[in-house]
């Protein structure tokens, strides 16, 4: 299986490939405008309407040690075939394994203590095999202008392929069939 580490991570990117993500880092930016980050309060479900489906805020527990799922958009849902809502990082990661549940909540991390913007990308085998590749954003929000309590957060892939994919998966009692053809990796 391949290792978490073939997934790239960039803090502060400069661009995003998939609509989703470069929505949410412009209407990120717009809301804050000349603070660090906005407010959780400032982010308005109707106006991220389009995108919901692939959205997640959550919660930064004391000291970043961890992340509470609050809101996950169904695609999100229907790529993990699990709904994570409530748990946190460590719980919902656990059957992955310990090097994935720190990897992915490493992300989330750097993004709350760094309150900075991170982007993730590449190939999700290493979660199981048959996975789609990915993009995902990291947006630091801050109820006091200080501290980020909430991370705003979008995990993005070709829509169209994951519902087939899980489709059949569903027809062959929930296991992915693995992509015989090796895709680039997105940038």
């Amino acid at each position: 299986m391949p290792q978490v580490l073939d997934t790239i991570a960039q803090e502060d990117p400069s661009h995003f490939v998939h609509p989703t993500c470069q929505f949410l880092r412009a209407y990120w930016d717009q809301k804050r405008g000349d603070r660090a980050m906005p407010r959780r309060a400032d982010i308005s479900p109707a106006q991220l309407k389009d995108h919901l489906g692939w959205v997640m805020i959550l919660d930064v527990l004391p000291g970043a040690r961890d992340f509470r799922y609050r809101l996950i958009g169904t695609l999100v849902t229907q790529y993990f075939s699990n709904d994570a809502t409530g748990k946190t990082v460590a719980e919902a990661f656990a059957p992955n394994g310990e090097a994935v549940t720190k990897a992915v909540a490493s992300v989330f991390r750097r993004c709350a203590r760094d309150k900075v913007v991170m982007r993730t990308a590449g190939d999700a085998n290493w979660l199981s095999a048959g996975m789609e590749e990915f993009e995902a954003i990291y947006l630091p929000l801050s109820d006091d202008g200080e501290s980020v309590s909430h991370i705003l957060h979008a995990f993005v892939c070709d829509r169209e392929k994951m519902l087939l994919a899980r489709q059949i998966a569903k027809a062959n009692g929930g296991a992915l069939v693995p992509n015989p053809v090796q895709k680039p990796k997105v940038a």
